[in-house]
């Protein structure tokens, strides 16, 4: 979503480094293509005036002329007015001390309201509540029995009295669903109601007396992000005419330039509560400003992150990981487990993109095939529970047995095992320095097999043993000749295939910690997703 305005910000400040001192001149050079950046992303003037404003004051103030590091400064400057204009600090939803909580969905047709309010009935549940799916939208054609599906998906009751399809009256729909709710000791009540094409009068007064007869706790503005500077105009005409407590934002996964999420905030004052984030139900998440800023200036969402993997991570597993790796004991069978793991976390693009600098290298990602986890599952899942518990029993007849099993050729067989192996050694030193089963060392995550070293710190594993007396150690060279000619034979291969190494961890990103001590960069991971 955010992706253009995060390339323009970073080209910007790349400018800034390696002055010593600011002048007036490169402040406001700075404040005229954030104000450029800003308005090609869709964010409403108003909004765009005031953030510059404030930028450019502090920037020329004390803060900025006594830094050690003035440009860095600024960044931190922009980040600080960035939090600010989407929201400050995160707001919890409001409930009720007795009886149900009742939250309104209020929007434009359109603007995913229905699914959302299966995704928020989900993350509810999840939150230890019992939700009410109440089906007040009965105009759109099928929206009831949409409500239903999305209900059943999720594990959450609805209540539909009436067909819908222009049957029935939504308002008394929306006032028996709480009086429903409060017989069945439902905590919380989520009213689904109907949207328009456009902001017109009828659409306002009816969700003005759904309003009215529910009294709900919190009212939720569902804004499609998508819709650039319009979105400004819908949301200040909801405000107006039926007022809304939050906004959630929906197709935060598309590809528009974002202003909706800028600005919705900065015109009506209301605080963005939750995003929507993809198509599942479970892509929904609490909308928290500070780290919306960090995705922006492309500095990473490690917390985010990090809960994703601690709600997807069952505990006692990792532990038993933990144990596993460093014991030695890490098998084929364990990283199938591992894998699957990784798979519930949801898109491998998305979480690679919560990582700093990765709009660095947005082509490669955008191009990397999330497919090959699934190849490797496949190779994994064609072996005999013997061979996955001891890899080295697989021999020439048994990889060709599994090639054909799973689609596959012998070289990827010989690649995987190869960096498997690497990914092991990994792993061990990982979980000997502390870093979290399953997601390697945080943040950069070097552990993962079928990650390999992603962007992270220096390698501290331990240095190559020197080398036998007697041996030479010139350029790593063994001093057993027979040993010393398949290195150079292996040096030859890297060569024909373009100067690549062999010696990549899991999948050819990095290199295997203790194996040259080299930073797995960005550079590495660009090979990975090439």
């Amino acid at each position: 979503m955010f992706n253009s305005l995060s390339d323009r910000l970073t080209a910007t400040f790349k400018q800034l480094r390696g002055k010593g001192r600011l002048s007036e001149a490169d402040v406001d050079a700075t404040v005229s293509e954030i104000r450029r950046a800003l308005l090609d992303a869709d964010v409403a003037l108003p909004v765009v005036r005031e953030f510059t404003a404030n930028v450019r004051e502090r920037a020329k103030g004390v803060e900025v002329s006594a830094a050690l590091n003035p440009a860095q400064q600024v960044i931190k400057i922009v980040n600080a007015e960035l939090v600010e204009i989407l929201g400050g600090e995160s707001r919890d939803l409001r409930f009720a001390k007795t009886g149900p909580t009742v939250i309104m969905l209020a929007g434009l047709q359109g603007a995913g309201k229905t699914t959302l309010a299966g995704k928020l009935g989900l993350w509810l549940k999840e939150q230890g509540h019992t939700p009410l799916l109440v089906a007040s939208d009965l105009q759109r054609p099928n929206a009831v029995t949409q409500l239903q599906v999305v209900g059943e998906r999720a594990g959450v009751p609805v209540w539909a009295p009436e067909p819908g399809n222009g049957v029935g009256d939504p308002v008394s729909v929306a006032r028996s669903g709480v009086e429903r709710a409060t017989v069945a000791q439902h905590s919380v009540v989520i009213v689904d109601t109907a949207g328009r094409l456009g902001v017109d009068a009828e659409m306002m007064q009816q969700a003005a007396d759904i309003r009215d007869a529910t009294q709900p706790h919190e009212t939720l503005f569902v804004l499609d992000a998508m819709i650039g500077q319009d979105a400004v105009t819908t949301a200040q005409a909801f405000a107006d005419g039926v007022g809304f407590t939050g906004v959630v934002l929906s197709k935060l996964d598309g590809d528009a330039r974002g202003g909706a999420a800028l600005s919705v905030r900065g015109v009506t004052g209301t605080p963005v509560l939750f995003a929507s984030v993809g198509e599942k139900l479970t892509d929904f998440e609490r909308f928290h400003p500070d780290r919306m800023a960090s995705r922006i200036l492309d500095m990473g969402d490690l917390l985010t992150l990090i809960e994703q993997a601690e709600k997807q991570m069952d505990a006692e597993q990792a532990e038993a990981m933990a144990a596993k790796l460093g014991q030695g004991e890490y098998n084929l069978q364990d990283f199938l487990g591992h894998l699957a793991q990784i798979k519930k976390m949801g898109s491998l693009k998305s979480m690679l993109g919560m990582l700093p600098g990765m709009g660095q290298m947005r082509e490669q990602l955008e191009a990397f095939d999330e497919t090959e986890l699934d190849r490797v599952e496949a190779i994994v899942n064609s072996m005999t529970p013997a061979e996955r518990a001891t890899p080295k029993i697989l021999n020439g007849s048994r990889r060709q047995r599994i090639a054909r099993g799973s689609g596959t050729t012998v070289t990827e067989i010989n690649q995987l095992m190869e960096r498997f192996e690497q990914a092991k050694v990994m792993m061990q030193q990982m979980s000997k320095r502390g870093g979290m089963p399953g997601m390697g060392g945080m943040p950069g995550m070097g552990g993962m097999p079928g990650m390999g070293g992603l962007p992270g710190k220096k390698s501290k594993g331990k240095q190559p043993p020197k080398a036998a007396k007697g041996a030479k150690n010139k350029k790593g060279r063994s001093g057993n000749p027979a040993k010393r000619k398949q290195q150079e034979r292996e040096a030859a291969q890297r060569a024909q295939q373009g100067g690549r190494s062999s010696d990549g961890a899991a999948f050819g990103v990095g290199k295997a910690a203790g194996q040259g001590g080299e930073e797995p960069d960005l550079q590495e991971l660009a090979k990975f997703l090439r």
